[in-house]
């Protein structure tokens, strides 16, 4: 069956809240243009005269924090009525002091920019209130020329000296005969279904200006981004701290006592010249318990670093494969070795997506595919299943993605309905501030 959904949003656009929110905010946005690049003219302008005096660059200061209120008033207000969704940049922060709030203010590139779309707001504004008001108001009036154009003023014919009540067109061609009216009509029905998508169209120009000029910057977004993912670097080595000293207290800790209160029963029998059948039972005790206690304290090292790695990430990926419930075809072409710690984290990543496949795609065959790149490891896993996975669907894929950007890693996933599903993990082949115990007990839980 044919989806009509598109065609029926493209005829029903001029009756959505949204159609008519953008309308207002294109004939809103000329006079604030104007209103915007009249202040950013005059406070440069009077900031720059006045530069060599004491008042030059404190007026440059506040009108700098003025603009900066303004533009993120605006931005606030274009959001809420428009949906959008532009980020807030960082709070202002001042130095302690006069001068040091001065020279904050100076230098705060918010404000800066803030001043460049306040100046830019003009020919954006220009743009939109012509295209809502051209494409809108000739759209109205091309539908009902019908009704009105018999009270347009006498328009003389000059070949042939004839009065007209009717607009003309080229070589003297009037619109007062029935076809004439309807094809106008029908123009006119054209011009308002494209009337909000044009207008759409304009605004999206000041939507990515704003994102550009009102919204965090390049740095301080990718500054935010990096606390984020430290802070939970951090967070995760803390609990694979906490797990790792639960599980040798909870069970190594418990088997080495075991191991010690028997070999001392043991050391007691033999010493008072006791039954050596029962000393052997408690020594037999003991060497049971110290097998338990090494295997226990083998796969606790096992969660922490894989020993498979030690033979290199291509050996370690080909055992995964060899162990999977469902057929996977390995191919690697790693010509770099990547550092401990991201050979760790994509074999994890790895261990869990091919695990993903055997529990949830019902695929029959996949394809594990590491490379790498320049100064990048991309590792990708296809499979033939049902598709449909998402982030966030709890397939242990969130989990991934944030583990991957500790390192500034990204984590894709394609996977429509129906299939087939290739998630791809992109990797640094080391990371921003080199291996550390705390990145690789991070890296290792799993």
């Amino acid at each position: 069956m044919t989806d009509r959904r598109p065609v029926r949003t493209f005829f029903t656009a001029l009756l959505t809240r949204q159609a008519w929110a953008e309308l207002l905010y294109a004939i809103i946005l000329l006079p604030m243009g104007v209103f915007g690049f009249s202040l950013t003219v005059t406070t440069l302008t009077f900031s720059g005269g006045l530069m060599i005096t004491f008042v030059g660059l404190p007026l440059l200061a506040g009108t700098g924090l003025l603009s900066r209120y303004l533009g993120q008033r605006w931005r606030a207000g274009a959001n809420r009525l428009l949906g959008w969704d532009v980020p807030a940049p960082p709070p202002f922060r001042a130095k302690p002091g006069l001068l040091g709030w001065l020279s904050s203010c100076l230098r705060d590139g918010t404000a800066w920019r803030a001043r460049l779309y306040l100046a830019l707001q003009l020919p954006l504004g220009i743009a939109s209130s012509v295209a809502a008001a051209f494409f809108v108001s000739y759209g109205i009036g091309a539908l009902t020329y019908g009704i009105w154009y018999r009270w347009l003023p006498c328009n003389t014919d000059p070949r042939t000296h004839v009065c007209h009540h009717a607009a003309a067109l080229w070589n003297e061609h009037y619109i007062e005969t029935t076809p004439a009216i309807l094809l106008t009509a029908l123009a006119g029905l054209v011009i308002i279904f494209l009337a909000p998508w044009i207008v759409r169209g304009v605004l999206a120009i000041d939507r990515i200006t704003m994102r550009a000029l009102l919204g965090p910057s390049w740095t301080s977004s990718r500054v935010e981004e990096l606390e984020q993912t430290r802070a939970q670097a951090v967070d995760d080595s803390a609990a694979t701290l906490r797990r790792i000293e639960r599980d040798l207290h909870d069970g190594t800790q418990a088997r080495l006592v075991a191991l010690a209160m028997n070999v001392g029963l043991a050391k007691e029998k033999l010493a008072e010249g006791g039954d050596p059948s029962e000393a052997a039972a408690l020594l037999e005790r003991a060497h049971t318990t110290a097998k338990d206690a090494i295997a226990e304290v083998r796969d606790l090292a096992r969660g922490i670093h894989p020993p498979v790695l030690d033979a290199g990430l291509d050996a370690a990926l080909a055992t995964l494969c060899a162990h999977s419930a469902v057929p996977v075809e390995l191919r690697t072409r790693l010509s770099v070795r990547p550092s401990p710690s991201i050979e760790t984290i994509t074999y994890f990543c790895a261990a869990e997506l091919i695990t993903n496949v055997a529990k949830h795609s019902g695929a029959r065959r996949a394809v594990l595919d590491a490379t790498t790149t320049g100064s990048r490891l991309r590792l990708s896993v296809f499979d033939d299943g049902r598709g449909g996975a998402q982030l966030g669907g709890g397939t242990g894929l969130s989990g991934l993605t944030d583990r991957v950007r500790t390192v500034d890693g990204r984590l894709t996933v394609d996977s429509p309905a129906g299939g087939p599903t290739t998630v791809t993990v992109d990797l640094p082949l080391a990371p921003l501030q080199g291996d550390s115990p705390r990145n690789s007990l991070q890296e290792g839980q799993h």
